[in-house]
């Protein structure tokens, strides 16, 4: 539910005690894309606790999110009203040098057609996340997401201030909260929204609007840091800036058993999680 905040009145700025009347009056308002603190969630699967909630959050239209997450956590991203795109960068917590490299995530695994059971690689050979479930079936490896430029070509605008921010700004925000900067913004996997390559090589926007409700689990195989970008497909050819709401919930899980299916599904997989678990040995 989406409640309206009150707007302050011509030149109370001026006065510090109404700004600060006006500004604590607002506490309990609760709009749709905000974080949810402390975490509550109705919808947990069976078998998780609540007070192993560890993130709520829906992420605006335009908006990101970004949190610190811990080894066997788990990750639920539902795109509520089914014009969501999920852009995603993902670090090393330890060591922020070692993110996500979607070159790598697709050759090793022969496949840049992601689902279930597929692993998100960093650039060490290890596995930063695994798909866990996924009824979306729709995700792109190839892509990127947009930046100032391309965001102003197509909408008129594509400044982060501005009414259509772009993917790559979005994740430099993100990244800033963790110390990191514009170097450290790497090449991206974009959920919700795919791309198919065709034989001559051309690549064609499968970008919707799709059902509501479709939703990716993930499985972190790492403490990572995850930064989430919400902005419409860098392709998406609609001159209307398209982006629904993103609905973000992260709970406590236990790490990857030696027996785990997605672990030992193929010799590359098991290489690149035999390369984590040698890293927490240490």
């Amino acid at each position: 539910m989406t409640a309206p905040i009150t707007p302050l009145p011509g030149g109370a700025l001026a006065d510090p005690n109404a700004a600060r009347a006006h500004a604590r009056a607002q506490g309990g308002t609760v709009v749709e894309a905000m974080p949810i603190l402390p975490p509550v969630a109705t919808d947990l699967p069976a078998g998780v606790a609540a007070e192993d909630l560890l993130w709520e959050e829906t992420v605006a239209p335009g908006g990101y999110a970004t949190r610190r997450l811990p080894r066997g956590a788990r990750l639920r991203l539902i795109d509520k009203a089914g014009d969501a795109a999920a852009s995603l960068q993902i670090f090393n917590a330890g060591m922020p040098t070692e993110r996500l490299n979607m070159a790598d995530t697709v050759k090793v695994q022969w496949n840049a057609y992601l689902g279930p059971g597929k692993l998100l690689l960093s650039d060490m050979g290890r596995v930063l996340m695994s798909i866990v479930e996924d009824t979306a079936g729709t995700h792109d490896c190839f892509s990127g997401v947009s930046n100032a430029a391309t965001n102003a070509a197509r909408y008129g605008n594509g400044a982060n201030s501005g009414p259509h921010p772009n993917g790559r700004d979005r994740f430099l925000l993100g990244a800033a909260k963790h110390g990191l900067s514009r170097r450290d913004v790497h090449p991206a996997i974009t959920l919700f929204k795919g791309t198919r390559i065709e034989a001559d090589g051309g690549i064609t926007p499968v970008v919707g609007p799709f059902a509501p409700g479709r939703h990716v689990l993930l499985r972190a195989e790492m403490e990572v840091i995850i930064v989430i970008a919400n902005c419409p497909h860098v392709l998406d050819p609609r001159p209307e800036y398209c982006s629904t709401p993103l609905r973000l919930t992260a709970w406590r899980g236990p790490v990857t058993p030696v027996d785990d299916p997605i672990r030992t599904a193929t010799p590359e997989g098991l290489r690149a999680f035999l390369n984590v678990e040698d890293l927490y040995r240490r």
